[in-house]
């Protein structure tokens, strides 16, 4: 089964380009996939009473533009797959673009798609669990197969740059760490490639939860088509990395 979800863009969403941030589409990618386990009965509302929560592991996104303030976008999602202690939700972005933008349309138009891998988390135990075989995850799997090929992430030996980040209040969520949001957000911040106007792809893993007071070091790499990030905590550790390929 698939499920559909409208957004108008809102003015404070878009950066200095006029064109939505990529934090904020991956914000509204995570609200929808809330919005869906919370109808099928395994949501935030359900797992954190029983302390257990959703945490991403893995995300990749494919824009072919982005849209601006206004234009309206609709977000189709479905599960692909439960399986290995991993959930599979596969999203289509479509756009309608708005009177400000100077090509208003009635039609909608597939503008992006997206692949996100989940997991369960013990809050006490911080471990992942292996819930999927309880019933209230009976039926909800469609089954379509979203053709996105896995982008295998590298070390970064020689960075062109490292920018360091304290994570504080302002980066925490509900599960009492870094928001996923937020490594994107300082990733951006340390470095921004020059993708307006062309087809992007974003690959983003989450290996290690950050908690508040710890220092996010965001060693980044140019290269020819894009940048690469790697980010790590004090120990050494890699808590998340990424990628963003300028296509077009």
């Amino acid at each position: 089964m698939k499920y559909s979800y409208e957004y108008e863009i809102k003015y404070q969403e878009v950066d200095d380009r006029k064109k939505l941030r990529l934090v904020h589409m991956e914000l509204y990618l995570l609200e929808v996939a809330g919005k869906v386990a919370d109808e099928l009965g395994f949501g935030i509302a359900q797992l954190h009473p029983i302390g257990l929560t959703w945490i991403i592991t893995r995300l990749s996104l494919e824009m072919t533009e982005l849209p601006g303030p206004s234009d309206k976008i609709r977000i189709e999602t479905w599960i692909e797959g439960n399986a290995h202690m991993l959930s599979t939700r596969d999203y289509r972005i479509y756009m309608k673009p708005s009177a400000y933008s100077g090509h208003h349309s009635d039609e909608w138009k597939l503008i992006g798609q997206c692949k996100s891998v989940w997991a369960v988390l013990d809050m006490n135990k911080r471990e992942i669990v292996n819930i999927f075989d309880q019933p209230m995850f009976e039926g909800c799997v469609d089954g379509e197969v979203l053709d996105m090929t896995r982008v295998r992430m590298t070390t970064i030996p020689e960075p062109t740059g490292c920018v360091p980040h304290k994570v504080v209040y302002s980066d925490l969520d509900y599960n009492r760490h870094c928001n996923s949001c937020k490594y994107l957000q300082t990733m951006l911040d340390a470095y921004l490639p020059d993708y307006y106007g062309k087809k992007i792809r974003l690959d983003i893993n989450y290996s290690k939860e950050v908690m508040a007071g710890e220092e996010l070091m965001t060693h980044y790499l140019v290269t020819e088509d894009g940048v690469q990030y790697q980010q790590k905590i004090d120990s050494g550790e890699t808590s998340c990395s990424a990628k963003i390929t300028v296509i077009g």
